[in-house]
């Protein structure tokens, strides 16, 4: 990846750039199918879009080969759009341009992702430790190994997430934000992570179609998410799970665990802890937001 500012000359583009700051991606290539990497790559450059503050970002990709094909697809699929063409000594190759203007399009958010619109509805929800930093390995807390979380697992790679849940309050709908309060008690849990909705599945019709939606971008593996759909709770009765497919936007540089969030009033008491899908007010995500050292680029007002 390479910065490159207004001054910079594109003899070789055509249609030539107009001036502005840019983040020239080079031509990655994935060689193992079916781990997401793509998405992860996906998520390297977005994040130095955005600390570099970019208007755009581009990539230049001749389409050759299958392997090329699938990779322009992928990159069209999050926003970028073919520009023109570069001229090189090996040939003639596509230039695709992702616009990095601040805006949120909620009906496709993956086309202006990463930022978020403090516009948007607000929910905690909990995350049992024991899923926490496996679905998000980039929030990994200071008292767990990174090294536990390395293998290449799907979801892991993953920006497109699923979360699976039984709450009583399934309002929750594309483009609303989730902040994910990792449970623990008093001091062990915290607020570490942002996410975007982009679907809600809640009539789910069967067993197989539950497992085939989750497939490969949550925590569970197939037996798992099997078990997860038989479930019922001790008094016997049977409460069908629905599903929140989100991307992952950020990790919260400082960690606000409960004992602070009931000191700012974001949380009342330690029984206000959120137990399912929870709606709170923009001032409470502001708070949030100044309180854990948040870096705004990525939040639209």
């Amino acid at each position: 990846m390479k910065i490159e500012n207004k001054d910079e000359h594109y003899t070789t583009i055509e249609p030539v750039f107009p001036p502005k700051k840019r983040l020239k991606v080079g031509t990655f290539k994935v060689t193992s199918t079916g781990y997401k990497l793509g998405e992860r790559f996906l998520k390297i450059i977005f994040d130095n879009a955005l600390s570099n503050q970019v208007d755009e970002i581009y990539v230049t990709i001749f389409e050759k080969r299958d392997e090329q094909i699938r990779l322009i697809k992928l990159l069209e699929d999050w926003g970028f759009k073919e520009w023109g063409t570069s001229t090189t000594p090996n040939g003639v190759e596509k230039v695709l341009v992702r616009d990095f203007s601040k805006e949120v399009n909620i009906d496709s958010p993956k086309l202006t992702y990463p930022y978020i619109s403090k516009d948007s509805k607000i929910y905690l929800v909990p995350i049992y430790p024991a899923y926490h930093t496996d679905l998000l390995p980039d929030s990994v807390l200071n008292n767990e190994s990174p090294q536990d979380f390395i293998e290449n697992e799907p979801h892991r790679n993953a920006i497109q997430k699923v979360y699976v849940s039984r709450s009583y309050d399934r309002s929750v709908s594309k483009g609303d934000l989730i902040l994910f309060y990792r449970t623990g008690g008093y001091h062990k849990s915290v607020i570490t992570t942002i996410g975007l909705v982009e679907s809600v599945h809640n009539e789910i019709p069967s067993e197989d179609k539950f497992v085939e939606l989750c497939r490969k971008r949550s925590v569970f593996d197939d037996s798992e998410l099997r078990k997860h759909w038989r479930y019922k709770s001790p008094y016997g009765k049977w409460i069908s799970p629905f599903i929140v497919n989100f991307l992952y936007i950020y990790t919260f540089p400082k960690r606000l665990n409960l004992a602070k969030l009931i000191e700012l009033g974001v949380i009342s008491d330690v029984n206000s802890a959120p137990r399912g899908f929870e709606e709170i007010s923009k001032e409470k995500f502001e708070i949030i937001i100044k309180g854990s050292e948040t870096n705004e680029n990525y939040i639209i007002d």
